[in-house]
């Protein structure tokens, strides 16, 4: 199984989602990101990582507010929001990237 570090170190870009189970907003992104997955599936990687569960990565991104999207390609951070968007918002992001 791959780590997060291979996974964001990947050629492709990887939307990951800090997220917590028990946070409304989250809660309302996960068919958003659902359907963007499939939307973007072989040109990019949507990617779900629980803070609660992952408290060391929360702490390496400085993640203070979820949701929190960062936006990987070879481990380098290309993009990060607080908060909800849309899935086309996501969308355009992702393929600004590919």
């Amino acid at each position: 199984m791959a780590t997060f570090s291979d996974i964001i170190n990947s050629d492709q870009p990887v939307l990951v989602d800090f997220y917590a189970d028990w946070c409304g907003p989250c809660q309302q992104m996960a068919p958003v990101l659902s359907e963007l997955k499939s939307e973007v599936k072989g040109k990019a990687q949507v990617i779900k990582v629980d803070v609660d569960k992952n408290q060391k990565a929360s702490q390496v991104y400085q993640i203070r507010s979820i949701p929190t999207m960062i936006l990987f390609k070879k481990g380098q951070i290309l993009w990060r929001h607080s908060g909800t968007s849309t899935k086309q918002q996501l969308k355009s992001v992702i393929e600004s990237h590919l």
